[in-house]
């Protein structure tokens, strides 16, 4: 049977403590440094907190460092992981290929998505070298991943949802060629969120202003169980920089979506944790942050994966603009033509719209029907798309009642020959604790004394959800109190809690051989290289599309000429460095 894997994001140790609640199996986070981003470190000791938390349900927490690492800095490093692994981390994911020659990293080594995994080659590579899982690159397709899966017996990760990166990961080196920010040292400035003109070699422009390099974000909740079919064990959600909603969102409804694939196929596939989530709120990752949905590549054909319009988050769409009218010097009222009929807003929600070449924001102090009465708004007009990208009833709702995770326990009860009940007690993790009650005497109605014993022997302690597993036993029954049988629910509870969870095994650390990888495929006069084309999006590709030659094309940003390059063979655009070099 195989274990599926949910992998959530975490900022610090409350967003990670939150996606266990919501039903992630595995959370990665940063340490205090060398992670690829920058701006979410944590202290050793939020991350040892946290793995006390996780290993309650069998959840793992894997500490990233990512970076690309100078040999002067590898002590530091070494010295840092091993702190790190005694903090109960239960994996690294890690960048540098010399990692696997530390013996005394012991726990897993999974390669970082930053190592360019995207053939058989290189991933044999990877695994070879002693990588326990690979983290495979975001731009590949469903055959391509076969093949990978075909080519090494490690375990197989990929990213399901979240921001993309235009580049191929670990090779983009347009942040540090633009604002001498590195990508590969966790720094990068999204310069693929920019604004850029497209002209050619005449200088004429073809596109003004769009962020022609900015891609949707991934979308693969409807295709997990061909992913599994893949060989897929772990399934990412990126966004590590991203706040506690969007987390707890995007968890439940990963985790959930991983259920109905574990109950249609119950004999394959199994969860790599332990423990449900009961209650909160319903998940709706159009409500978060997020800039329109894309499959990428995942079967193997090109579609339109460019938000160059919209390179920040509009959220759901909800309607065109009917009308703005100024009801004074400080209000406009803006009619919404709704995409659906049950459309309510809510005062307090935010709004974004595109005008022109600008993403225009604003809220809706006051909000009745299909009217939305704000502060003027520049460029809105009849006619724009409306999104919602803060809903304030949703954000209340995952703000006040996130659901909680608890661990099913099922009871069975016995009676002794000498009238004492005993309880045997075994949790989803396969503990198993026993503990007996006296009562002073036989109970004189016995269908009530078993209601009683169903009732209170069926509620939560701590994190475990009590049930009874079968009929309460027939015969006499002890004459117990309410509060005896929840001294016994709470003894059976203690005594669980002293036992560690029952965590599945992953694969461990491999016996690596001492082989040198190459860092990457970079070549020489590239800053990027990417499955996305600019040429096909806009409907001007020679080889697919029939477009007349369009001669040489170039990104124009701030003065700089950024040369684009179509390797058709290979189905790839590159962007290369201005001629006019650095300024």
């Amino acid at each position: 049977m195989k274990e599926l894997e949910l992998l959530a994001p975490a900022r610090n140790r409350d967003i990670g403590i939150a996606a266990v609640d919501c039903g992630a199996d595995a959370v990665y986070i940063g340490g205090p440094d060398f992670g690829a981003r920058k701006a979410a470190g944590n202290a050793v000791g939020d991350i040892a907190r946290l793995c006390d938390y996780a290993h309650r349900y069998g959840v793992r927490i894997f500490v990233t460092v990512n970076n690309l690492v100078f040999p002067e800095e590898r002590d530091a490093l070494h010295r840092l992981m091993l702190e790190v692994q005694q903090a109960g981390a239960d994996a690294f994911i890690v960048r540098d290929a010399a990692i696997p020659d530390w013996e005394d990293i012991t726990v897993p080594l999974h390669a970082s998505t930053q190592c360019a995994i995207r053939t058989p080659e290189r991933a044999q590579a990877y695994a070879v070298r002693g990588f326990s899982r690979l983290v495979l690159e975001r731009q590949l397709s469903l055959a391509e991943i076969r093949r990978i899966r075909a080519a090494v017996d490690c375990e197989l990760e990929v990213f399901v949802h979240g921001a993309l990166c235009t580049g191929y990961s670990g090779e983009c080196y347009l942040s540090e060629y633009i604002g001498g920010r590195s990508a590969n040292r966790g720094d990068c400035m999204q310069a693929c969120r920019s604004r850029y003109d497209l002209v050619d070699a005449a200088g004429n422009v073809l596109v003004r202003d769009k962020a022609l390099l900015s891609l949707k974000d991934l979308n693969l909740i409807d295709r997990l169980g061909e992913l599994a079919e893949a060989g897929i064990v772990s399934f990412k959600i990126e966004g590590r920089l991203k706040n506690a909603s969007y987390v707890k969102n995007t968890v439940r409804a990963y985790s959930e979506a991983l259920d109905r694939l574990v109950a249609a196929r119950p004999a394959e596939y199994r969860r790599a944790s332990f423990g449900r989530v009961e209650g909160g709120f319903v998940p709706a990752p159009d409500k978060t942050f997020n800039r329109g949905y894309t499959s990428l590549y995942l079967d193997g054909e090109r579609g339109r994966w460019s938000s160059m319009d919209a390179p920040k988050s509009m959220g759901e769409y909800i309607g065109t603009v009917r009308e703005v009218r100024p009801r004074d010097a400080r209000t406009v009222e803006i009619t919404v033509a709704p995409a659906a009929p049950d459309l309510v807003l809510r005062n307090g929600d935010g709004f974004s719209a595109i005008a022109g070449n600008a993403i225009v924001g604003f809220r809706g102090d006051i909000c009745r029907g299909n009217v939305i009465l704000a502060k003027p708004v520049s460029g809105l007009k009849k006619g724009c798309k409306l999104y919602r990208n803060a809903d304030s009833a949703f954000e209340k709702e995952l703000e006040g009642a996130a659901g909680r995770r608890v661990i099913p326990v099922a009871v069975r009860l016995s009676v002794r020959g000498d009238g004492v009940l005993a309880a045997e007690a075994r949790s989803g993790d396969g503990r198993t604790v026993s503990a007996v009650l006296a009562g002073a005497e036989p109970a004189r109605d016995r269908a009530r004394m078993a209601s009683l014993l169903e009732s209170q022997l069926s509620k939560h302690y701590l994190h475990y959800a009590f049930r009874l597993d079968a009929p309460v036993p027939e015969g006499p029954l002890p004459l117990l109190g309410a509060a005896q049988i929840n001294g016994l629910r709470r003894e059976l509870g203690d005594r669980l809690e002293s036992m560690p969870c029952k965590t599945l095994p992953m694969t461990g650390r491999m016996n690596g051989q001492n082989e040198r990888i190459d860092e990457d495929g970079h070549r020489e006069g590239e800053l990027m290289r990417s499955k996305y084309c600019i040429r096909y999006e806009l409907g001007l590709c020679p080889s697919r599309q029939g477009a007349a030659p369009t001669g040489p094309l170039f990104l124009v940003n701030n003065g700089r000429r950024f040369p684009l390059g179509f390797d058709c063979g290979a189905c790839e655009m590159t962007v290369g460095i201005p001629a006019e070099g650095p300024r």
